[in-house]
């Protein structure tokens, strides 16, 4: 797994990413499109209950994110839900399998890009409720 690259906004987001993370991006998508859009513990924990190899690395960016946003200490870890989560292709490995009379055949090892933004519905909420109620008066 590449090393988590964690960028806070001032939005009330936090973004996480993992960079050449060896799955196929392919496989790696239907994860993130599991979760996508709900909130982080039923995303732990339908995460922790999926076989696929995948399930584990999503499970650690979420699990990384949740606890720098604890350590900030200014979000409510109950209400954060994942916002957005996209996959991007990484750069591919090329190995070369050899094959009968001499010949080669090439071996694509496919790495991804994960990208997750946590939102906290708390934060997102406070400032929209109060530009309604400027508007109303």
């Amino acid at each position: 797994m590449g090393k988590p690259n964690r960028k806070k906004e001032n939005h009330g987001t936090n973004r996480v990413s993992a960079h050449g993370v060896r799955i196929a991006p392919r496989k790696a998508r239907v994860i993130v499109n599991m979760v996508k859009h709900s909130y982080a513990d039923e995303a732990l924990r339908a995460l922790k209950f999926t076989p696929r190899r995948g399930a584990r690395v999503v499970e650690k960016l979420i699990e990384a994110a949740l606890s720098s946003m604890e350590a900030d200490g200014s979000w409510d870890i109950d209400e954060v839900r994942i916002a957005e989560a996209w996959v991007n292709e990484g750069p591919t490995l090329r190995r070369f399998l050899p094959r009968a009379m001499g010949r080669a055949t090439r071996i694509r090892k496919r790495t991804s890009h994960i990208h997750l933004v946590l939102d906290s519905s708390r934060k997102s909420a406070t400032p929209q409720e109060s530009t309604v109620d400027e508007g109303q008066e």
